[in-house]
């Protein structure tokens, strides 16, 4: 008996076991929501970081990478299929989002304008030269951004809180992402996580589809630019000059569009009635509820 006790205690124990244990241990935590979210975010935000102010058509090729690289995270780490990013469908989701968010902009613009607060000219720039650059770096940017807010975080939080802590999360987060941008304030970072960070994720809650969320971020974004109204405080190469009238509240002062009170109001009216379709979808996910 004390021989057989202290075999079954030696190969019970020792390093083989630890190291099991260890390796175990640490994928559980790597299938863990919050792991894969991390594991996800290195990876794309690497890609992103690497690529997006790139010459050329690199910001797009990072885009590609990035997805690449989004895919095999959730495979191999959260193990899970990727549904939202698939192939079919791809392009009728990009073409219903770009719509959407080309009217978004262009309403919001257009009230504005008729409210004295733009007025606009013609740059005189290349036609051709200043629409390309526009259209590369604007993929880029919406689909890393994607995937990073919401394909990754509202999905990962939404598996541990449901749908609703989900979205304030991570609408509270994107607009903390902007703080750093030229002419940003406490009311600018509130007003991108009203109008972009619910909206984008009540797109995302509705259509559970990257592309239609990337296609909504890309037109958006473009079409500022375009516009020659500053994307989140910046100022790129456009088509035309705008001139800014009168109240920050309505224009948005130096941070662009963004910071106005119209778009504000126009896409927490979007949201809402995005949210409503998810709702009635089945696409709105309760708190998850695990047993002690």
């Amino acid at each position: 008996m004390g021989t057989t006790s202290a075999t079954e205690h030696s190969a019970g124990s020792g390093p083989g076991r630890d190291r099991d244990g260890g390796g175990a241990r640490f994928g559980r935590i790597a299938r863990s929501p919050l792991g894969w979210m991390a594991a996800g975010m290195a990876g794309v935000g690497l890609v992103s970081g690497l690529t997006a102010t790139g010459p050329g058509p690199v910001p797009v090729l990072g885009a590609i990478a990035a997805v690449l690289a989004y895919r095999c995270v959730m495979r191999h780490v959260a193990r899970r299929p990727t549904p939202e990013t698939a192939r079919s469908g791809a392009a009728r989701e990009v073409l219903l989002g770009s719509g959407i968010g080309l009217g978004f902009i262009l309403v919001s613009a257009l009230l504005i304008t008729a409210a004295g607060g733009y007025s606009f000219s013609w740059a005189g720039d290349g036609f051709l030269p200043v629409v390309w650059t526009a259209v590369m770096v604007q993929i880029g940017a919406a689909v890393t951004e994607e995937l990073l807010f919401r394909g990754l975080a509202l999905q990962a939080l939404e598996q541990l809180w449901g749908s609703r802590a989900a979205i304030a999360i991570t609408s509270l987060f994107f607009g903390l992402a902007h703080l750093g941008a030229p002419g940003a304030n406490a009311w600018s970072g509130l007003a991108i996580a009203l109008e972009a960070g619910v909206l984008l994720g009540a797109a995302f809650l509705w259509r559970r589809n990257i592309w239609f969320v990337a296609g909504l971020h890309f037109t958006w974004n473009t079409t500022e630019q375009l516009l020659g109204i500053p994307v989140s405080g910046h100022t790129p190469e456009a088509l035309f000059t705008a001139d800014v009238h009168g109240s920050a509240l309505l224009t948005g002062g130096g941070f662009g569009l963004e910071a106005s009170i119209v778009p504000i109001l126009i896409g927490v009216a979007l949201a809402a009635s995005m949210l409503v379709r998810a709702h009635r979808g089945g696409g709105i996910k309760a708190r998850r509820h695990t047993g002690r």
